[in-house]
C-alpha cells in the first residue's frame, strides 16, 4: 500500500504551487525555497555524499534519529537547491518505513515540475530520490 499522505510541509508547498499558475512564478518559488533551505557545511561536500547522475553538483547527507528520517543537502545550482528543499519537505520527519512508501513521482507531479524540468534535471531528481530510498532501506536493514 502506498503512503499517500504527504507531510504538512509538502502540502504547504503544493498549495502554494496551486496558486502560482505561471511557470516562471513556480520556478522563482523553487529558487526561493532553495535560498531558505539551511546551507550544508563544506565538510560534508565529499565524494561519499555526492549524488551521481545530476547535471550540477549535489550532496545529500541523510541522518536517522529515533527512527525518523532527516537529511541535509546542497547544490551549486539554485534550482536544484530548491528541489532539495522540496524533497526535504516530502521526506523529513517520516518514519523509515514511510520513506520507502512515498510515491515521490506522484507527489512531485502535483507540483507540475516534471514537464518543465530539463531531462538532466529530472534525472538528477530521480537520482536524489533513489539515494533517499536506498538510505532508508539500508537503515531498515
Amino acid at each position: 500500500m502506498g503512503f499517500d499522505m504527504a507531510t504538512q510541509a509538502f502540502e504547504d508547498i503544493a498549495e502554494t504551487f496551486e496558486f502560482l499558475d505561471d511557470w516562471e512564478d513556480r520556478y522563482r518559488h523553487v529558487i526561493e525555497l532553495g535560498k531558505a533551505f539551511p546551507p550544508l557545511d563544506d565538510a560534508f561536500k565529499v565524494p561519499a555524499t555526492k549524488v551521481e547522475g545530476c547535471a550540477s553538483q549535489v550532496w545529500l547527507v541523510p541522518t536517522i534519529e529515533d527512527g525518523k528520517f532527516e537529511f541535509a543537502g546542497a547544490s551549486d545550482a539554485m534550482i536544484v537547491q530548491g528541489l532539495i528543499a522540496i524533497l526535504h519537505a516530502l521526506y523529513a520527519g517520516l518514519e523509515i518505513s514511510q520513506v520507502r512508501a512515498v510515491d515521490a513521482p506522484a507527489q512531485l507531479a502535483r507540483l507540475g515540475l516534471d514537464e518543465h524540468l530539463s531531462s538532466q534535471r529530472s534525472n538528477g531528481l530521480r537520482a536524489m530520490v533513489a539515494r533517499i530510498r536506498d538510505t532508508a532501506e539500508r537503515a531498515a536493514g
